[in-house]
């Protein structure tokens, strides 16, 4: 595809969120299926309003099982697969605790260690029963709530990617609130930018990515600061507390963004070292951590090409 190609954009507000879409064709009667679709599934999963399949769970923790559509309970057992993975900081069952922690919105505090001691009993993993012959899920305690919202932006931007591929589109960009899916390539690759913790509109660098995906989560996006101390929103699921090591970001290439979603969280939970460890066997996955030191450190050098912006940064293709 010529680098001159004209690229049309499409936006709207949708899961809270500003969406982009980017097709190299001017299709409005598209775009508008693709958000028609994004709040479907919106629709299905959120746990922001009242109703909702998820929300149907919630409010029948401790009580009786819900039946769900095929898509939301996929989406929970892959979530449930990723919360038991060993030492996972990823868990779908830590609703409780990011309702009191309420980090990112109006009255976030530091809670008692009273309360989240008690929260943590309340959101342990196992503890969300499914039921595969009747695609139905129970929350054995009540007072649990799953929230998804650490996977399902992953999940609808695979689900964009593969209704474009069906209708025909063969270069796209979908970016659902900073999960970025790439589908096909232009000249050159899609330009994807790793942003500067803290830093406004600035970036450490560029990353060209051709039908893959690119998602960040930081301690940078969510936080507040009580007496001379940060916290941000990426908790540990085994102690309550915001995660505290070395990393300001971590940002996963991949294939599938659901990928991406699931392994910034289990990266953030391991740290570098660990991390880059665990990636050996996932040759399909590259791992990108921006340490407090400044450090930019990749779990390989295979998947894009990096170009360094920001010298204030240094760069190690991997210390494995």
């Amino acid at each position: 595809m010529p680098s001159a190609s004209r690229v049309y954009s499409y936006s709207a507000v949708l899961m809270g969120s500003p969406i982009l879409l980017k097709l190299f064709s001017h299709d409005e009667a598209l775009a508008s299926r693709v958000f028609r679709l994004i709040k479907q599934y919106e629709d299905l999963l959120t746990v922001n309003r009242a109703q909702s399949q998820v929300m149907d769970i919630n409010h029948a923790a401790g009580r009786h099982p819900v039946t769900v559509s095929q898509p939301v309970f996929e989406l929970i057992r892959c979530a449930k697969t990723a919360s038991l993975y060993p030492g996972s900081a990823f868990n779908l069952a830590i609703g409780p605790l990011v309702k009191r922690w309420k980090i990112g919105f109006k009255g976030d505090t530091v809670p008692p260690a009273d309360d989240i001691a008690s929260l943590l009993s309340i959101t342990r993993p196992e503890d969300v029963l499914l039921d595969e012959a009747n695609s139905s899920v129970l929350l054995a305690k009540a007072g649990m709530e799953i929230d998804l919202g650490a996977i399902a932006k992953g999940y609808i931007a695979d689900r964009v990617r593969d209704y474009l591929r069906k209708e025909g589109a063969d270069l796209g960009l979908i970016n659902l609130g900073g999960n970025i899916q790439t589908l096909g390539s232009p000249e050159g690759g899609w330009s994807v930018g790793l942003k500067k913790p803290f830093a406004a509109d600035e970036l450490i660098g560029t990353m060209d990515v051709e039908n893959m995906s690119v998602v960040t989560s930081g301690t940078y996006e969510r936080y507040f600061e009580q007496d001379g101390k940060r916290y941000h929103h990426i908790l540990d699921p085994r102690t309550g507390y915001p995660l505290d090591n070395e990393l300001d970001s971590v940002t996963i290439v991949s294939k599938n963004s659901i990928d991406g979603d699931i392994w910034t969280t289990l990266m953030f939970g391991m740290g570098v070292e660990k991390g880059c460890a665990a990636l050996r066997a996932r040759p399909d996955i590259e791992a990108i951590f921006v340490t407090k030191a400044k450090e930019v450190i990749f779990s390989s050098s295979h998947l894009f090409r990096f170009t360094l912006l920001d010298n204030g940064y240094r760069v190690t293709d991997s210390i494995a």
